[in-house]
């Protein structure tokens, strides 16, 4: 008889920051990537929030795989990219992510004082990012899901003290093929059934981060 088994183990994790943290640092902005991404092209991406005054960490999800089919290319040439979770043992991946993000937060607020925590998460960083402050122990003052939503599965009625006191805003691409109006829909009509207050921020484009608008909502 098969029998599935658990351990945990220490591994590696990686993440990246762009700025210099110090005394001048007024906000802390934890950037989430999204599915098949990495973390360190992906905070290119927001090399707009660096006026000196913010410290952007980008962590990377901890299950690295090549992308495209295998029988496309060499290894050697084919592009990496990382994923959050996937439905297989997802409960245990769950956890595995918290309590890494809640160790990343841990590491790179030591020493900052009265810094603003805002967490953006892009895509499947979306959903990673709610989970984490749902279920870990970092606080933040902002919430920023870009080209994704709460998770269908987390229930919003026993987050409400968690998600009630976040600046929470919603970024969605008008074409964005995977946020369609459907979704966005169902998102917003979730979040207003249980009295969670969010913003709206639609634009012009697809399934990307948009740097004028991330510069809009970044104020």
């Amino acid at each position: 008889m098969i029998h599935e088994h658990h351990t945990t183990i220490p591994r590696t994790a990686r993440y990246y920051t762009l700025g210099e943290p110090g005394s001048g640092i007024t906000e802390v902005w934890f950037a989430l990537h999204g599915y098949g991404q990495l973390a360190g092209p992906f905070l290119r991406e927001l090399a707009a929030l660096d006026d000196g005054s913010r410290l952007i960490v980008a962590p990377e999800a901890l299950s690295r795989f090549y992308l495209g089919g295998i029988s496309e290319r060499p290894a050697v040439e084919r592009a990496v990219g990382a994923s959050w979770m996937t439905r297989e043992d997802r409960l245990a991946e769950i956890d595995d992510q918290v309590r890494y993000l809640d160790t990343v937060y841990t590491e790179v607020l030591e020493g900052i004082d009265r810094a603003r925590v805002c967490v953006l998460g892009f895509s499947q960083g979306a959903a990673a990012a709610a989970r984490w402050l749902r279920f870990g122990t970092a606080r933040a003052g902002r919430l920023i899901l870009w080209g994704g939503e709460v998770p269908p599965d987390l229930d919003l009625s026993a987050a409400r003290d968690r998600f009630a006191g976040l600046d929470l805003t919603l970024v969605v691409g008008t074409r964005d093929e995977f946020i369609t109006r459907k979704i966005l829909d169902r998102a917003t009509q979730r979040l207003e059934a249980d009295a969670i207050p969010f913003h709206l921020v639609t634009f012009e484009g697809g399934h990307e981060i948009d740097e004028t608008v991330l510069r809009q909502i970044a104020g």
